[in-house]
């Protein structure tokens, strides 16, 4: 099976790089999700909350106390209630009145929330101002690896306040590159440049694009970046291979070389030389090694589709790159999860 993974991988590497569209690649610095958080008390479990949590008990008393109900820490006493961590993801340009899906997480010796209330609850953001409230049924997942200590409300919580942001005023914008790098920097702000008709973006570094507002897109900035986002730019990538030594999977850039090398590994001969060809001998069992001859400068993919002709086995290819990689024959990057 494992051997059919990396055949499959390999597969792929035939497929030349892709044009991707900018608003995949790249983002308008500032329109970002923000991280909120709260704190809240779950009740109507089925004897599955906190047993022995102090902070609980006050919680539920305090919440009392709030609704006109005085009541002792020591009168609150259910395994009832647990008290849970509430977290979500605030999205750029969120309003008043739109919801957000929240998940809350128990904090005590809760053994489920499953059947649960989330009672209301504020969540707030870094700057510790309130966003949003939640409240609502906790839905749990079931079968046997699930965690009923965590719990989702879709919907779950209601925003009350807007996040500002003026883009109409902007004079300029800066886009950042999910991966840097200065090739791809450079293409974008060249094809920016050409669906303007003008000098308006400029490559910063390898992962910032600054792009001056055009007089004519001066008070549209919405329909600017829409029209910048739709551009198609062919990213670029260091040459890199991937090794996972727990899975036995290998994943390969399409710009890695091998220089002229000769590995022996156990009955298993590999040579890159300048006659060219690939080929593979008969097996040890067979009377004699198994060899895979390939032509010089040829790529990790095509090494990978010869080991798996001869049937090498993911861990000895490992065994193999890293080899090669010592070695200096191996152009690219080397990286072991």
């Amino acid at each position: 099976m494992r051997n059919w993974i990396v055949a499959l991988l390999f597969g792929s590497l035939a497929i030349p790089a892709q044009a991707a569209r900018i608003k995949d690649i790249a983002n308008v610095r500032g329109v970002r999700d923000n991280q909120l958080i709260g704190y809240g008390i779950v009740v109507g479990l089925k004897g599955t909350g906190d047993s022995k949590s102090e902070f609980t008990n006050k919680s539920v008393a305090r919440m009392f106390d709030k609704l006109g109900v005085k009541l002792e820490d020591k009168e609150v006493a259910s395994k009832n209630v647990a008290a849970v961590i509430i977290t979500a993801a605030l999205p750029a340009f969120a309003r008043a009145g739109n919801k957000l899906d929240i998940t809350v997480s128990s904090i005590g010796d809760a053994s489920s929330l499953a059947g649960g209330t989330l009672l209301q609850a504020p969540l707030r953001a870094a700057d510790q101002a309130i966003y949003a409230v939640a409240q609502g049924a906790l839905l749990v997942g079931g079968g046997a690896e699930s965690h009923p200590t965590v719990g989702r409300l879709p919907n779950g919580a209601i925003i009350e306040r807007d996040v500002a942001e003026d883009f109409t005023s902007r004079k300029m914008f800066r886009l950042t590159l999910h991966n840097p790098d200065f090739t791809t920097s450079a293409r974008l702000a060249k094809k920016i440049n050409l669906d303007l008709s003008g000098k308006y973006a400029t490559a910063k570094d390898a992962g910032t694009v600054d792009i001056v507002v055009p007089f004519a897109y001066e008070g549209r900035a919405v329909e600017l970046l829409a029209s910048i986002e739709a551009l198609e730019v062919t990213p670029d990538a260091r040459a890199r291979v991937i090794v996972n030594e727990k899975t036995g999977t290998v994943v390969i850039g399409e710009n890695v070389r091998i220089s002229r090398v000769a590995i022996s590994h156990g009955d298993l001969t590999v040579k890159v030389d300048s006659k060219g060809g690939t080929g593979g001998g008969k097996s040890k069992d067979q009377g004699a090694d198994r060899v895979a001859v390939l032509d010089t400068g040829t790529s990790v993919g095509d090494l990978v589709k010869a080991m798996n002709a001869i049937g090498v086995s993911p861990k000895d290819l490992i065994t193999i790159l890293q080899n090669i990689k010592a070695a200096g024959a191996l152009q690219g990057e080397l990286e072991i999860l």
